[in-house]
């Protein structure tokens, strides 16, 4: 009789564990409907008083000023620099700290340098903004005098350092996970370490370093405190780093202070922006999702 209420009691709470599962699973998908819904809803209704073509290829932004311009490209603009200087302070480093903490450390280093690095996640971005504002800004000014105090140069390089931890840890794992044998029968062919990571390693877990950088591509187009703070909140059609620009979420944060009164066209704006934002990042993911799956048949 113990037994069977013992079975039966497990049975009752594998089914609650299942249903619990399942609802975590549906309510992410009512959820992320729910967000497309929204902007969409705002997005149609913006687009029914300002062309698309005059969103997508205008040069001016200017929604908050008396003579209005809807050109979306000096925002996309300053997101681009921002998220290319991330990307080039963030991919090499990171990359280089994972081939270190995965090929070559220790055991014991690697299990103290990896919670060190990985701290850097969990700092809050607006305390990046201002040490991209207060530190960083003056530093770059001594070794570039014509640097404005905001400019895109600062805090794209904070939120490379930012995104670091992503990228590292991400491809670290990815690295770990390549089986030992292929790494022996390199060295059984008489590869050097160095060689063996190039040639073996980092090819192996190609997929996953991929899936790594474009996260944190993904992750650097999405933040928005860092350049909220020390960007300069300037909207410019520009691709030089030393001025001050305007990105695509501080933008957003800029109108939702309060001052924007609610659904009018100035304020619906920020579910056009957001709408092009999300499609961008839907983009990468599916990116990322289709190179995975094709370096991993490659070296399958």
């Amino acid at each position: 009789m113990l037994a069977k209420d013992a079975v039966y009691a497990r049975r009752v709470g594998e089914y609650a564990i299942e249903v619990l599962i399942k609802l975590a699973a549906f309510s992410s998908i009512v959820i992320t409907i729910g967000i497309i819904a929204v902007l969409m809803t705002e997005t149609i209704r913006f687009f029914q008083e300002v062309s698309v073509w005059e969103f997508l290829t205008g040069r001016e932004w200017t929604p908050l000023f008396s003579n209005k311009k809807f050109g979306v490209l000096p925002l996309f603009a300053g997101t681009a620099i921002t998220s290319g200087i991330a990307m080039i302070v963030a991919l090499p480093l990171g990359l280089m700290s994972a081939i270190y903490l995965s090929e070559y450390a220790r055991e014991r280093v690697r299990s103290i340098l990896k919670p060190i690095l990985e701290i850097l996640a969990a700092v809050p971005t607006v305390v990046y903004g201002y040490f991209a504002l207060q530190l960083v800004t003056p530093l770059l000014q001594r070794l570039i005098p014509s640097l404005s105090g905001f400019n895109a140069l600062s805090p794209g390089i904070v939120m490379g350092i930012m995104i670091l931890p992503i990228i590292s840890s991400l491809s670290e794992d990815a690295l770990r996970a390549v089986p030992h044998s292929l790494r022996e029968g390199s060295y059984a062919l008489g590869a050097s370490r160095w060689q063996m990571v190039f040639s073996v390693a980092v090819p192996a877990a190609f997929s996953g370093i991929t899936s790594a950088f474009l996260l944190g591509v993904s992750r650097a187009i999405g933040e928005t405190m860092i350049v909220a703070i020390a960007a300069g909140l300037q909207p410019r059609l520009t691709l030089n780093p030393l001025v001050p620009i305007e990105t695509v979420t501080s933008y957003i944060v800029q109108v939702s202070m309060g001052d924007t009164p609610t659904d009018s066209l100035e304020y619906r704006t920020i579910f056009a922006v957001g709408m092009t934002l999300f499609l961008g990042a839907f983009m990468f993911n599916v990116l990322g999702a289709w190179l995975q799956n094709r370096f991993r048949e490659i070296y399958e």
